[in-house]
């Protein structure tokens, strides 16, 4: 008997119950992107990931290096090839849900950037209608230019957004109080209620968040013509087997 399709919302909830990330502690498991990048590329993609820490444009700065013939989980890096670790922005919804805030996770999209300030999404790929992850398939498109926002300030850069009932909200303020001084630093906007936010209309009594794609630095890699494979949501990891991407 084939199996049913769950759809890339009911991924992010399976996530959520597993994830035990405490940001005031800096300890527990958090959701991780893979990628894999060339080993002669390896010190470039550092320093993208370096520049894009600072622009602002990542999720964090907490990233593992996984070298050739190495098994994370259940893949081996295949030869010639590093495997970089950075969180997924995930992560964050996982928090919300499990503080006992239900949420609804929307969408992966495009956000338009214009000096430095999230303007709106262009795209939007719905979390209930898809098996894979929109941002893969957005960045596999070449519709970003993460490049351009981390020199320039202005772009396109990959983001999700999520909503949650509106009295909830001095719970979802608890969290991103604690997010402020945690290794989490994604939260893109923060919406009004019943106000749609960078354009995506928000449910009745509910308020949207935005966060920035924990894939961006990869995009940005992308861009310049190298070779990189992400791979979102690949598994769970022990926050304490990363390390600061500024002390490379």
């Amino acid at each position: 008997m084939a199996l049913p399709l769950k759809f890339f919302n009911h991924v992010i909830e399976d996530y959520a119950m597993r994830v035990t990330f405490d940001p005031s502690a800096g300890e527990g498991t958090i959701v991780f992107n893979l990628s894999l990048v060339k080993n002669e590329d390896l010190e470039y993609a550092i320093s993208i990931l370096k520049d894009a820490f600072r622009s602002g444009v990542s999720v964090s700065g907490l990233v593992r290096f996984i070298p050739s013939g190495v098994k994370l989980d259940d893949f081996v890096i295949p030869a010639g090839c590093t495997g970089i670790c950075t969180m997924c922005s995930i992560t964050f919804d996982s928090l919300l849900i499990r503080r006992g805030i239900p949420i609804n996770p929307i969408g992966g999209g495009i956000v338009e950037i214009e000096d430095r300030a999230p303007v709106r999404f262009t795209h939007m790929i719905l979390y209930e209608h898809t098996t894979v992850d929109p941002l893969e398939v957005l960045m596999s498109q070449k519709t970003t230019s993460v490049m351009r926002v981390m020199r320039k300030g202005s772009g396109n850069i990959l983001a999700n957004i999520r909503e949650f009932h509106m009295e909830a909200e001095p719970l979802v303020e608890m969290v991103l109080d604690e997010l402020t001084s945690s290794s989490y630093s994604g939260i893109l906007e923060v919406g009004m209620p019943n106000t749609p936010l960078l354009g995506v209309p928000v449910s009745p009594q509910y308020i949207s968040i935005a966060a920035i794609g924990g894939t961006n630095p990869m995009a940005a890699i992308r861009e310049s013509g190298r070779f990189v494979q992400a791979r979102a949501m690949k598994g769970l990891m022990d926050i304490r087997e990363m390390v600061d991407i500024r002390t490379f």
